[in-house]
């Protein structure tokens, strides 16, 4: 990036492909039993800002995306559940790409279940029990799958535009 200008509209259209994935999300019918499990789509646009701005951008991306996520189609609960899982999933990437040799799909892999444990933990805390940690287990394999898909779709992402 070469000029504020250029890099503040590559940001801007990051955070906007965001919102389109979590409304295209938001209109998929459920599969699974399971309630609450999501793909992450939106996390495509935390993870490219990753590796193509930043750190302070890629934090940038992820909180803003998850208070107009849930100002759009969520509520001030689900914002405190996004940022408990976006945060913890977000710095774990980004010690995890600084730090290792993993590329996008395992440290996407990492981010998914780390962003449904920072979930957990958030539920744990607002609902007072630990009863919801027998739910765990769902969301570490579901945040696997997710985290691969989110991880492929990533990657290519990543290697293919050029800012």
């Amino acid at each position: 990036m070469k000029t504020g200008t250029k890099k503040l509209t590559a940001l801007a259209l990051t955070i906007s492909f965001a919102m389109i994935l979590s409304y295209i999300e938001s209109r998929l019918p459920t599969f699974v039993a399971v309630p609450g499990i999501k793909i992450g789509l939106a996390n495509i646009a935390v993870i490219f800002s990753l590796y193509k701005f930043g750190i302070k951008e890629s934090l940038t991306v992820s909180i803003i995306r998850i208070v107009l996520i849930s100002l759009l189609f969520g509520s001030p609960i689900s914002m405190l559940y996004g940022l408990a899982g976006g945060i913890l999933s977000l710095v774990a990437m980004i010690l995890l790409k600084r730090f290792t040799p993993l590329k996008e799909v395992a440290i996407s892999v990492c981010g998914g279940v780390l962003h449904n444990v920072g979930q957990i933990g958030m539920a744990s805390i607002l609902l007072s029990t630990n009863v919801i940690l027998y739910y765990l287990p769902f969301l570490l394999l579901s945040g696997t799958v997710a985290g691969i898909v989110v991880g492929i779709v990533s990657a290519l992402l990543i290697k293919r535009i050029r800012i």
